[in-house]
């Protein structure tokens, strides 16, 4: 055993052990487990933490996720009524427009209608002026005097209320 003072793994191994004794009996092994028990603390409050901002990531996820869908169908709805909207109105435009057209067709008859009128009247009154003016030419030639004056007369008041 002697020849085992001579080594130097020995005395490495009683200073070991004498360390170990003063670290014992200072109380190192208290001031470890202290720091071991606070870290270990300290990791599980971090755990904790992470798990519940976790949690409340996945809580706001699905409520962006909600109304993200609400926000979808409330444009699929605002599309549904605009497209409707739409509809209506160029419905309303094409009544307006067949109406307007109607009215506009119906003025252009009548101004027609008018002026067809007015032409026969024209052609009327042209055709009586030319037929008094024929009669009085005829009748001054061939009747003399006074009656020659009554019949001209009472023919071309006969002629004018006939043809107007």
């Amino acid at each position: 055993m002697l020849h085992m003072l001579g080594e130097a793994e020995t005395w490495v191994a009683v200073a070991f052990v004498i360390l170990m004794g003063v670290f014992a009996y200072v109380g190192v092994h208290k001031t470890v487990l202290k720091a071991l028990d606070h870290r270990r603390d300290r990791i599980k409050s971090e755990l904790d933490d992470a798990r519940r901002l976790k949690d409340e990531a996945a809580k706001l996820l699905a409520e962006y996720r909600e109304k993200a869908k609400s926000a979808e169908r409330e444009a699929q709805d605002i599309i549904a009524s605009a497209k409707s909207e739409a509809e209506r109105i160029a419905s309303e435009a094409k009544a307006k427009m067949e109406d307007f057209v109607a009215r506009r067709t119906k003025a252009a008859e009548t101004k027609i209608a008018q002026a067809e009128t007015q032409a026969i009247a024209d052609v009327r009154a042209a055709a009586a002026e030319a037929a008094v003016t024929a009669a009085s030419s005829i009748m001054s030639q061939t009747v003399k005097g006074n009656v020659a004056d009554d019949l001209i007369a009472k023919g071309i008041k006969d002629v004018r209320d006939k043809l107007n």
